[in-house]
């Protein structure tokens, strides 16, 4: 039986397993769970700030968040920092360095400077020799709620006890623990969620870019996130959300970023994602989108609500492509399919039509080419020309452990549990694989 719960006041998640036993002469019911327990790592502020800087490339490990600007692959490591990579021959990535970031999960970047959170704070760094990063402003405070719980998710609603005088948290160290208790110990049979002091489950919403909208290869001006990004940058401004606040920086001066508006855009929020003048944000229970016509000063257009579920999405022109996915992290734990939304009128986007999956996460478009990262279940690729014939045109498949992807360029940049993966989509029909980055193992 899978049990997913936090506890305080250590924060737990995870497996459980519920076993029946005898003690003496009288028949006992026992249920022995073993947690995987995440117990928080701290540094001082000034050992926050005093480490960042560009070392000797290290193994991939704990992939995170990708992102792609001119020659370079960057590739979050969760909790730790950066690697980035020469990727001018997609057959031969090189690494280049890797840049030492506590706390770091997302990061944007403009004309040569990286914008990253560090643990609570935001640093912006001067990459033009990623070699030698090096840090060009820090913003203290500015992501409070990156105190509240490991990994990439970020509940807002799960809140596990601190010790800020010991300093501010920047990873998680991993443990499993055993407990065993009386089968009094409430539980939910169907769903598999053990009511542990308060067990709550949540979700994640995240968007990816259509390449059309991207800015040329040779030299472009900011660079392409996947479809699991919290920051992104538009018209001169650095947008970065947490799970209920938009915030807003001017990088009309890239190494000088100004903050701005705080904007309160509800609760759960995941990710954002610009198109044209409007930001797409993303949260557990819907879309919204923000009219960005005054960057500084995004305004609210619309939401379109949808089942609690995992859901990353992918916006072009005239639709949004909506991947709702169920699972042991969602609250949803049967909902696994595609919905084509219509956006053509942005105060109200209307649901066109809806396919079964698998269990999808991160999307990527490029043209009338849609790709889909279905998990374990592989790598599927679309003719999206018609979206409510998506089911008959699947163009192929690629049997992979696929969790987000950025297409451009006709290379299809792929990250899974066990690397990152490049493919030459020129035929979409027949991919070819290009290279492969491997994570290290453990």
């Amino acid at each position: 039986m899978k049990v997913h719960f936090y506890s305080y006041p250590k924060l737990l998640l995870l497996w459980a397993i519920l076993i029946m036993g005898l003690s003496g002469c009288e028949d006992v019911c026992h249920q022995q769970y073993v947690y995987t327990i995440y117990e928080p790592v701290y540094m001082t502020r000034e050992e926050l700030q005093t480490a960042i800087k560009a070392e000797e490339p290290v193994p991939l490990v704990d992939p995170g968040k990708i992102y792609l600007y001119g020659k370079y692959l960057f590739i979050n490591e969760r909790g730790k920092g950066i690697h980035v990579f020469n990727n001018a021959n997609p057959k031969s990535p090189q690494a280049v360095a890797f840049i030492n970031i506590p706390g770091n999960v997302d990061l944007a970047i403009k004309d040569n400077i990286l914008y990253a959170d560090n643990a609570v704070d935001l640093v912006a760094l001067d990459i033009t020799d990623p070699v030698r990063a090096k840090v060009v402003k820090q913003i203290e405070n500015v992501f409070p709620n990156a105190q509240r719980y490991p990994g990439p998710w970020r509940p807002a609603n799960v809140m596990p006890e601190l010790n800020p005088a010991r300093g501010i948290i920047v990873d998680w160290i991993k443990k499993e623990e055993k407990q065993v208790m009386g089968c009094d110990q409430p539980t939910d049979l169907q769903t598999g969620w053990i009511n542990w002091r308060g067990g709550i489950g949540f979700a994640s919403m995240e968007f990816a870019a259509d390449s059309k909208a991207a800015s040329a290869p040779s030299a472009p001006a900011t660079g392409i996130g996947g479809s699991m990004a919290r920051f992104t940058i538009a018209q001169n401004h650095l947008y970065t959300i947490d799970n209920a606040v938009m915030r807003v920086f001017n990088v009309g001066q890239p190494a000088d970023p100004q903050p701005g508006s705080r904007i309160n855009v509800g609760w759960n929020i995941e990710t954002i994602f610009p198109y044209k003048n409007n930001l797409f944000i993303g949260s557990q229970t819907g879309m919204f989108i923000f009219d960005a016509s005054n960057p500084a000063q995004p305004v609210r257009q619309s939401m379109f609500a949808h089942m609690q579920s995992c859901d990353p999405v992918v916006v072009d022109d005239q639709y949004a492509y909506v991947t709702l996915r169920g699972g042991t992290t969602c609250r949803n734990t049967t909902l696994n399919q595609l919905d084509v939304i219509d956006i053509t009128d942005l105060k109200n986007p209307k649901l066109v039509k809806s396919y079964p999956m698998q269990s999808p996460h991160g999307l990527g478009k490029d043209g009338n080419t849609l790709f889909v990262c279905d998990g374990k279940h592989g790598l599927k690729v679309y003719n999206a020309a018609d979206v409510r014939a998506l089911d008959k045109n699947q163009l192929t498949s690629q049997s992979m452990h696929s969790y987000d992807v950025i297409p451009f360029n006709k290379i299809a940049i792929v990250i899974g549990e066990d690397g990152l993966y490049q493919y030459d989509y020129s035929d979409p029909k027949n991919l070819q694989l290009l290279s492969k980055i491997a994570v290290a193992k453990q």
